[in-house]
């Protein structure tokens, strides 16, 4: 990549519990990316979040949530990302997509 080129992270916020065809919906979206050669993507899993329902999910002790929030980060040019959006939207029905510019300033393809 020419590192003057304009690059973006996408974030995809989504549950554990959320599915895309019968298939954990995280797997699905890394898949696709993976599909469309993005530079790479990233699943973290939070230990505590809320979302449109204000409902918290927590990891504790006491009860184990079955539906902590992930965070799914991708990384590579505008170009690359954006025309995945309408795509990933439909596969994160109750998600939240963020796309934020970002400096790359090193890539080792």
């Amino acid at each position: 990549m020419d590192l003057s080129e304009h690059a973006v992270r996408l974030t995809i916020y989504l549950g554990e519990s959320d599915v895309h065809r019968g298939r954990p919906a995280y797997r699905a979206l890394v898949d696709l990316l993976r599909a469309h050669g993005i530079w790479g993507a990233t699943v973290t899993r939070g230990v505590l979040g809320y979302g449109k329902r204000s409902r918290l999910h927590s990891a504790s002790v006491v009860r184990l949530s079955q539906d902590l929030p992930l965070i799914v980060e991708a990384v590579d040019t505008e170009a690359k990302i954006l025309p995945l959006v309408p795509e990933i939207s439909e596969m994160v029905k109750g998600g939240l997509l963020t796309v934020e510019d970002v400096r790359v300033l090193r890539h080792l393809g």
